[in-house]
């Protein structure tokens, strides 16, 4: 079995044995280049996201600021119609 995966990895590991230092030095800094632009892209696609998230979330607190004016509104003219009925009475 020991056997059977040195076998398997043998070639790789020629490979890797055959870049020498400079050329496993180049191997991680491309795939630090590889992950970095894919984390970049991670921060692009929240941020995106954020500000679509802020732009349905002021138009709420425009919603929300909308209602509870007229609530005021409502609330001041039924006092005013309270008021008014209650001098009718006699």
């Amino acid at each position: 079995m020991l056997l059977l995966l040195q076998q398997d990895l043998s070639p790789a590991l020629d490979q890797l044995t055959n870049l020498g230092v400079a050329g496993f030095m180049g191997v991680m800094w491309l795939w630090e280049r590889r992950t970095s632009r894919q984390r970049e892209e991670q921060i692009d696609e929240a941020h995106a996201r954020i500000m679509a998230d802020r732009v349905q979330l002021d138009q709420l607190i425009d919603v929300v600021r909308t209602n509870a004016q007229a609530m005021t509104e409502l609330s001041a003219v039924q006092k005013q119609l309270m008021d008014e009925i209650r001098k009718e009475r006699p």
